[in-house]
């Protein structure tokens, strides 16, 4: 880890002072409560200051703070201009001494799926770490690289952007020696113009490549004018450089083969674009060095961070399909679309229960209608919708539903939503729940899975 000489150099703070005994952090913290013996605390700026609490942090044994202040203490800290420039600064220093390899992956959906699978098959071959949980901005991208265990050989970095520009940074400091782009889609359009500039942004992620790096974008056109044309690109898709054939798909598994392995792979999850992400990573493993046997062996014991695609079991036996953490009119089409290709259980329903999407700016409401053309009568038997922006599809779809089996909760009535969800499913039905994160249906799920 880093020494308070090292940080010092790198830093070059305003109070350049004598360091005697020149420790090792332990790590480096920016909630002070997570601070412990001889960490670096950085003091963030949030819905609070964090430089209020640069007290708290050393009491709880912080070994050296960052400031954007001069401060009156004889503790260790660093006075610099920008507190997350520097813990930046610092991410890329530690990257460049331990000249660990990175891999990064972006885009719309299945981001974080394909970071999880990639880092597995690496894991197979090589010490690696990956990204924790949703750390994957300005933020959480430093910060997991000031976590990586000193011997990390690969390092898999998912990159989030929620304005154009933040990839771009994010690609500046990581310099991934080989990248993927998943998939183009409507996903905060409150704060792009267009799906165009969405693609820009995404396509960002080369910025800070090296010539002749490897490049994976999916065969969509709207991202031709943004290749960088001193990069290795292979396309993905059905008329593309890498693609998948002889797809078959269960409720619990995905079977397929690529063009470039040998083998048939198999993955524990369902959903025709996991098969996608799933041949992604598995080309940029394999140009890592990792053999087709581990690459196959290792999609057998596949596990993906929570609340991701995943089947989970009901108290009462029901099956759950749950993807509650993100949603945009491309993830809820294609997860309906799983939903309909699956068959009924003997004498069992298939319901659905589908949320506000967020962050889809003046376009919002019409993507939400436009979910209509994804609800067949024939393979829902129930639908219920939740929230402000998604009441306006409940109404057309009761018009293509049989009297019954449409309802319609807005967000204050949570509560009789869950109640009622909780209370309609029966052993054999098997229920997709779907939404934005913040629209809290993880509870639902919870709820039907019992204690």
């Amino acid at each position: 880890m880093l020494t308070l000489k090292e940080i010092q150099d790198v830093l070059k703070p305003k109070n350049l002072i004598a360091i005697e005994d020149d420790q090792s952090i332990t790590k480096v913290e920016f909630d002070s409560r997570l601070v412990g013996k001889g960490d670096l605390f950085v003091p963030l700026k949030g819905a609070r200051d964090g430089h209020d609490f640069i007290d708290i942090a050393f009491d709880n044994g912080a070994l050296a703070t960052l400031s954007d202040r001069e401060l009156d203490t004889q503790q260790v800290y660093f006075w610099v201009d920008d507190v997350l420039a520097a813990l930046q600064h610092l991410a890329t220093y530690v990257l460049e001494r331990s000249q660990v390899d990175v891999l990064a992956v972006t885009g719309s959906n299945g981001k974080t799926t394909t970071k999880d699978m990639l880092a597995h098959l690496l894991s197979t071959t090589f010490k690696t770490y990956k990204t924790q949980g949703n750390y994957n901005n300005e933020i959480g991208l430093p910060y997991t690289i000031l976590h990586m265990p000193e011997d990390t050989e690969k390092l898999v970095l998912e990159m989030g952007q929620d304005h154009l520009g933040d990839i771009s940074l994010l690609s500046k400091i990581a310099k991934p020696k080989a990248a993927a782009v998943t998939i183009v889609a409507e996903a905060h359009l409150e704060f792009f113009k267009d799906r165009r500039e969405i693609a820009q942004g995404k396509m960002q992620i080369a910025d800070g490549m090296s010539s002749g790096a490897l490049l994976l974008v999916p065969g969509d056109s709207m991202l031709d004018e943004f290749i960088p044309n001193n990069l290795q690109v292979k396309r993905f898709g059905q008329d593309g450089d890498l693609f998948l054939s002889n797809l078959e798909e269960s409720r619990t598994w995905l079977r397929f083969r690529t063009n470039f392995l040998e083998n048939t792979l198999q993955i524990p999850l369902p959903g025709k674009y996991n098969a996608m992400n799933a041949l992604v990573a598995a080309y940029l493993a394999k140009n890592e060095g990792v053999s087709e046997e581990d690459i196959t062996e290792g999609f057998k014991s596949l596990k993906l961070t929570k609340n991701r695609t995943e089947w989970l079991t009901a108290q009462n036996g029901a099956a759950i399909l749950s993807d509650v953490y993100n949603a945009n009119p491309t993830a809820m089409r294609l997860i309906l679309e799983t939903f309909a290709s699956l068959a009924r259980e003997d004498g069992g329903r298939k319901i659905a229960v589908l949320a506000d999407m967020k962050e889809l700016g003046q376009e919002s409401h019409q993507l939400h209608l436009s979910m209509i053309t994804s609800l067949n009568p024939e393979d829902l038997d129930k639908v219920y919708f939740y929230g402000e922006e998604i009441e306006d599809l409940a109404k057309l779809a009761a018009e293509i539903f049989p009297v019954g089996s449409v309802f319609y909760y807005p967000t204050k009535d949570f509560k009789e939503l869950s109640q009622a969800i909780c209370e309609e499913v029966q052993p054999l039905d098997q229920i997709l729940l779907k939404g934005s994160n913040s629209m809290n249906l993880a509870k639902i799920v919870e709820a039907l899975e019992g204690d």
